[in-house]
């Protein structure tokens, strides 16, 4: 599969990339299919770039803070008033339990419809895995203060050079703290894209919120992932450093996302 980061600012959108929003590609044989992972502030403009709105397959969201999923409600008018008409069906989403409201609450809509009209609305159950075209998608609560957080393990199975079956897996943190759940999710997977909003020393005094480069690190390591990508890193927060704190924590290869950036999986 490929990921494509739109948006990998934390918290908010920084100067050069949106808040968090990543684009998977897969083929299954058929035709490519496209998800989106999390939906955030300022992503819907930059993820034209890469794909038109209409060939989005589903968007998955970890959960509900507006860095991780506001930008729904652009995606509502773009399906709701295009002319001419929307050229598909509603949007699938998944989402925690509160997302239809909190999206029709957010654009000050009606909770019935809300938004319904436009996607097709479905409750994360933890650890319930879906399937979607070539892609397999299992949510893993975890360590953050909202209601309902989950890491995402994302499969997809494509033949080999010879042939045979091969799995490639992308485990996606969303927003968490160190946890049991953040490692589960992310066993043995070819690539890691995890969050690092902290800095050790300057954020010590603050727990169950985010992780930092060190902590990152030690879950991929303690997972056994292949790959650790460092993504959701707010303007505040130096890149340098969280790359500094992962490194001798975790022996396979480090790197920080970029917005507009190519990743196979």
């Amino acid at each position: 599969m490929k990921l494509t980061i739109v948006g990998c600012t934390g918290s908010f959108p920084g100067p050069g990339s949106p808040a968090s929003c990543y684009l998977l590609t897969a083929h299954d044989g058929e035709r490519k299919w496209k998800i989106v992972m999390d939906l955030g502030s300022g992503a819907l403009g930059a993820i034209q770039r890469y794909t038109d709105l209409e060939d989005i397959d589903a968007i998955f969201l970890t959960h509900l803070h507006p860095d991780h999923c506001m930008d729904l409600c652009g995606l509502h008018v773009a399906v709701r008033w295009k002319p001419g008409g929307w050229g598909r069906d509603r949007i699938p989403v998944w989402g925690p339990a509160a997302t239809a409201d909190r999206m029709a609450t957010a654009y000050g809509l009606e909770l019935d419809p809300g938004m319904h009209e436009e996607f097709d609305f479905t409750n994360w159950s933890e650890r319930e895995s879906v399937s979607l075209g070539p892609f397999t998608v299992t949510p893993y609560a975890v360590n953050h203060p909202v209601e309902e957080a989950y890491a995402l393990r994302v499969e997809v199975t494509e033949p080999d050079k010879e042939g045979l079956p091969l799995t490639r897996v992308l485990a996606y943190s969303g927003d968490t703290d160190s946890c049991q759940g953040l490692e589960d999710a992310a066993r043995d997977a070819d690539l890691f894209l995890c969050e690092a909003a902290f800095e050790e020393g300057r954020d010590d005094g603050i727990k169950d919120v985010h992780l930092t480069g060190k902590r990152a690190g030690q879950a991929a390591t303690a997972a056994g992932a292949r790959r650790l990508l460092l993504t959701h890193i707010p303007v505040w927060t130096s890149q340098t450093k969280v790359m500094a704190e992962a490194r001798p924590e975790f022996s396979g290869d480090v790197a920080v996302a970029v917005a507009g950036v190519h990743y196979s999986v």
